[in-house]
């Protein structure tokens, strides 16, 4: 049986993980597939929900959380997940998750919706630089510290290099730009580029985060180009690049976030790219498009439901074309009203089992998907009000 890990922040966290939660089940049970959603015992902090703690209460707090997701992670891989799938938490938590186990951010842009033919791969360096940072603070004043190696430079190029060749087996990527402000770094970061790029027998720009935005707005990209960046640069800029070669919006955009630390690279995190909302919280008004993307992605590629990639994406599309949306996109349309018509138009899977008939939500007229109870990981802090339940969300068993 195939184990998906669920990570739940607060926020619009819950009504993300359920639309998640849905749509997945939706998809596993078309394909006749068992499929194990296992939540993490803990919710996670939203920066928004620590406003007003204090500095040394929400630093501890920070600690903690990273601490736990980062655990629940690692006993996911220890038992061979290879997804999990998180809603928004605070930042300062996740990049400390993400520096140990060295993680970077693999978006595939323009091309069908489907991510079958992209014309460039944004590959986000979240294992060092500034975003990885620790603080340390005393009265008025908060420094952080940061850093840079060879080793996790290097790593970051062999797994973009490898991603390029998945996506374009036809010859790999044709350019490769990396982003980051080398000129801060005293020629370190050239040299380890310089060796790097003999080590594959490549061509590598490495360019002033301003020379890309130039030659962007001047030039274009060619196809199949590879840029890896400092996050830094690439978490602005990604809002520009979808908008430039994939006609989107952060709020309807999942991304994938690969771990290279070796105990846990086999498993994929997958995300949404908005925040946590938490002024929707409740509401029943976020935007759940890349939940339901995410959801699908992760049915594909770790569940054995070949087709639902392309299967949620024409229902999406018909679901544009009734102009079936959320207020965000200018619909008035509720975050549970959108997942309905969704799943009313993606009906039976291409490549679903013979006879089998997707499920549905419970209180939508017909069974529901079963549930299963089991404790998620040992040793969990006492959550309080907004406690996620540990469990498991069992479809076509």
């Amino acid at each position: 049986m195939t184990v998906v890990g669920l990570a739940v922040g607060r926020g619009t966290g819950a009504e993300i993980a359920a639309v998640f939660e849905r749509v997945l089940g939706h998809l596993a049970e078309a394909h006749g597939v068992p499929v194990t959603v296992e939540r993490s015992g803990r919710v996670y902090d939203s920066y928004v929900s620590l406003r007003g703690a204090g500095v040394e209460r929400t630093a501890a707090r920070t600690a903690e959380d990273a601490a736990h997701y980062e655990r629940f992670c690692r006993e996911l891989a220890a038992r061979g997940a290879t997804a999990v799938f998180r809603t928004a938490i605070n930042a300062q938590s996740l990049y400390l998750v993400r520096r140990r186990l060295r993680a970077v951010k693999v978006d595939a842009l323009g091309g069908p919706p489907d991510g079958s033919a992209p014309e460039l791969l944004l590959v986000r360096d979240q294992a060092q630089g500034f975003y990885t940072g620790d603080n340390t603070h005393s009265p008025g004043r908060v420094v952080r510290t940061m850093e840079f190696s060879e080793e996790i430079t290097g790593e970051v190029l062999d797994r973009a290099l490898r991603r390029a060749r998945t996506l374009w087996p036809e010859g790999g990527a044709e350019h490769v730009v990396m982003a980051y402000k080398f000129h801060l770094l005293d020629g370190a970061l050239d040299d380890w580029v310089k060796r790097a790029a003999d080590r594959h027998g490549v061509q590598i720009r490495l360019c002033q985060p301003d020379t890309v935005n130039r030659d962007l707005i001047t030039h274009g990209l060619p196809p199949r180009t590879v840029i890896v960046a400092g996050n830094e640069w690439g978490d602005i800029m990604h809002v520009m690049l979808l908008d430039r070669f994939g006609g989107e919006r952060q709020e309807t955009r999942c991304t994938e976030n690969v771990h290279l630390l070796p105990d846990v690279a086999d498993l994929v995190e997958y995300q949404t790219v908005h925040g946590s909302a938490d002024d929707l919280e409740g509401r029943d008004a976020v935007n759940p498009v890349a939940a339901i993307r995410a959801a699908a992605a992760v049915a594909e590629h770790h569940a054995g439901c070949p087709g639902a990639v392309a299967a949620v994406e024409a229902a999406l599309a018909e679901l544009s074309r009734r102009g079936v949306c959320t207020a965000d996109l200018g619909g008035e349309g509720t975050t549970s009203q959108v997942v309905d018509t969704l799943l009313t138009a993606l009906g039976p899977v291409p490549g679903s089992a013979p006879g089998s008939t997707p499920g549905s939500a419970p209180g939508a007229g017909r069974e529901s998907v079963p549930v299963a109870r089991e404790s998620a990981s040992a040793a969990v802090p006492a959550q309080g009000a907004g406690e996620s339940p540990a469990g498991a969300v069992v479809a076509g068993a």
